[in-house]
């Protein structure tokens, strides 16, 4: 467990043999819905408030960084409950070798994992799919500290400068002056997310990636090795848009492939056969139609955050009911120089949050087309955090309207499947007194007032309503795209080539 232990970033099942990066095709891995077998045992209430309750706290604790930052320290938004999260699988070059997961999380810019001596807090029983072995413990003869004049260390310190760094370090005054502490490394760091937080160091390891022989290898790649943590036992494969993140450090050692990655995630609707089934992540996503899918993306432009520089912001023009255009408010539209506005596209979060008024407007429509002939399931709303729930017959759930998402650019609109954003179960007979009924509910949540918003996000769209699209972030040309596919078929033809 102590050689080569930084090949925890090993993103398959075994070990291949190394080689520089020097190919340009693109790189396949399995993305794994986080949900565990022991989840479905519970009722769907508890298993929709959990994740309807994650998905709040997510937006909030995304703009509440502004506050942290005024301290000194900045927040990562990091999956702060079982939800519909996904996970990346490691293999360690260890002896014997080891498996770890981490959270693939396009909402923050580094990758960090726990280290042994490794000891979390408020973590009791909290999921870990690492099970026994949470922690790896690192061979530090043959990992490199990353200094404190290093870009690296002033990235995972974003409001310092290299001479407070330096001085943090215990550089001496005389060298800080003629700045000569090179070899003085970077002091701690500390992240805080929502109700949790940790505190790392930075090293630089050779990293690889093998997927069919021979392996990539990412060469002093910069990650976070953390001893203590609270509230959160897993590490993260930060995918955003920062220095320190994977798709950025892979971008300097082969622009084919950083540039440009994508992923499609299994559409579920929470049945377990369809959780286990891999999603497929791509790195180097060329722009050419994959396997036998014919649909192509519909693109909208990435908006810069200068608040939360790590996001991926889009523009949102408004939602379609039906055939009734809702528009959105401006602050929906742009990103304005105080980071405030736009709507982040989300692999951590679990359903779309809105702001209060797009929101009410859109459960308006569904109340005005809905409301009239089914009854309002309030009781399922209180049990499951979501709204509008209605009950239905058997034969009626086909009255639900469509939900069209309208992005900032020519033609950038994507039409919801049904499952994606109105799911319907069936609810009672367990007992209680109760006969089964069919019921149905809205899976796009209030995401509070937009006064709320101040040097913030707007409005997230999370993985539940990605499903069923492949999602491509292309990073040359500044823009996010959407396209239909059936991802476990595509999952399935990326392994026969």
């Amino acid at each position: 467990m102590a050689s080569s232990s930084l090949c925890l970033f090993v993103l398959l099942l075994f070990i291949a043999h190394h080689s520089s990066i020097t190919s340009s095709a693109p790189v396949f891995l399995p993305l794994t819905n986080s949900l565990s077998t022991s989840r479905f045992n519970t009722t769907h209430h508890l298993l929709l408030k959990s994740a309807s309750a994650r998905s709040a706290a997510r937006l909030r604790h995304h703009r509440l960084g502004r506050h942290l930052s005024r301290r000194g320290s900045r927040q990562v938004s990091l999956p702060l409950s079982p939800g519909s999260d996904y996970t990346l699988s490691f293999t360690l070059d260890s002896h014997p070798p080891q498996s770890v997961s981490l959270f693939m999380d396009t909402g923050s810019d580094l990758v960090w994992f726990p280290c042994a001596p490794f000891d979390c807090i408020l973590c009791e029983g909290k999921p870990n799919p690492n099970g026994r072995h949470p922690a790896v413990a690192l061979n530090l003869s043959s990992t490199s500290a990353v200094s404190c004049k290093s870009p690296a260390c002033a990235a995972a310190h974003s409001s310092l400068s290299s001479s407070d760094l330096c001085a943090a370090a215990r550089c001496p005054l005389e060298s800080i002056e003629i700045s000569d502490c090179a070899s003085f490394s970077c002091p701690q760091f500390y992240y805080a997310y929502g109700d949790g937080s940790f505190v790392a160091t930075l090293y630089r390891h050779s990293v690889s990636i093998p997927t069919a022989p021979p392996a990539l290898v990412l060469r002093n790649f910069t990650f976070g090795c953390a001893h203590s943590a609270l509230g959160e036992p897993v590490g993260v494969a930060g995918f955003g848009r920062g220095s320190l993140s994977l798709p950025a450090q892979l971008a300097r050692l082969s622009p084919q492939l950083g540039n440009r990655f994508s992923y499609c995630l299994v559409s579920h609707s929470f049945e377990p056969d369809r959780v286990r089934r891999p999603s497929p992540l791509i790195l180097g996503r060329k722009e050419k139609v994959l396997g036998n899918e014919e649909a192509e993306f519909v693109y909208t432009e990435m908006l810069d955050n200068p608040k939360h520089p790590y996001f991926y912001c889009v523009g949102l023009q408004g939602i379609s009911v039906g055939r009734k255009h809702i528009p959105a408010a401006e602050n929906l539209k742009a990103v304005d120089g105080r980071g405030n506005g736009g709507m982040v596209v989300d692999s951590g979060t679990t359903f779309t949050m809105l702001p209060a008024g797009l929101y009410g407007s859109v459960v308006a429509e569904f109340e005005r087309r809905l409301g009239q002939v089914h009854k309002r399931a309030t009781e399922i709303e209180d049990k499951t955090g979501l709204s509008p729930c209605y009950h239905f017959d058997n034969d009626t759930i086909a009255s639900v309207p469509t939900v069209t998402l309208h992005f900032v650019g020519w033609g950038s609109s994507v039409v919801l499947p049904r499952r994606n954003y109105f799911y319907n179960f069936m609810d009672g007979g367990n007992g209680g007194g109760r006969r089964r009924s069919q019921v149905g509910c809205l899976m796009l949540m209030n995401g509070g007032d937009e006064a709320e918003a101040e040097g913030g996000p707007v409005a997230i769209l999370g993985n539940y309503q990605q499903q069923g699209f492949e999602v491509v972030y292309d990073l040359e040309k500044r823009r996010v795209g959407f396209a239909r596919r059936r991802c476990t078929s595509l999952w399935d033809s990326l392994n026969q080539h």
